[in-house]
């Protein structure tokens, strides 16, 4: 009865591991086909801000947000 129980639980713990890493793989080759925003969307967002945007800033910040996403 209880080799019963210790199989069920390991093999929810096992299914809940690997659920996790399989939905972070999705995730990852999600983000990379599709980036959450470009250039132009940095751009755009940065003249609705009253910034002036210099191809420097937006260079810039686009490395800070790669930087961070890589984490």
């Amino acid at each position: 009865m209880w080799q019963l129980i210790l199989v069920g639980v390991l093999a929810l713990l096992a299914g809940i591991a690997l659920g996790f890493f399989i939905a972070r793989r999705y995730m990852m080759s999600y983000l990379k086909k599709n980036p959450p925003i470009n250039e132009q969307m940095l751009k755009m967002m940065m003249m609705q801000m009253g910034m002036k945007p210099s191809q420097k800033k937006i260079n810039q910040m686009m490395a800070t947000m790669n930087k961070q996403q890589m984490k």
